[in-house]
């Protein structure tokens, strides 16, 4: 209840950090899916399989996903900070 001053209770609410329960459920259920599916619908090397194929058949959408995992600041260990990336792009078409 509100003391009248408005604002948050003290210690209303989810811990900070915390994962909304129906948030948590979606995310569990889409990831299983993607297992059952795999790459070739039947569930062939599951949640790798599916999103290697969806990298090959929608690469814009993989990408935008992909760019959102990715950290977005990475500092390295140089002298500077510099940081030495490499990156390998294979694309097998059968």
């Amino acid at each position: 209840m509100s003391d009248g001053r408005g604002g948050a209770r003290k210690g209303a609410g989810r811990k900070k950090g915390g994962t909304n329960a129906v948030n948590k459920l979606i995310k569990d259920a889409v990831i299983e899916a993607a297992e059952i599916v795999g790459a070739d619908g039947e569930g062939k090397d599951g949640l790798v399989g599916y999103l290697q194929k969806r990298a090959e058949d929608q690469p814009q959408a993989f990408m935008g996903m992909l760019s959102r995992i990715i950290p977005t600041q990475v500092e390295g260990t140089g002298d500077d900070g510099e940081i030495k990336i490499s990156v390998t792009q294979k694309i097998v078409k059968a």
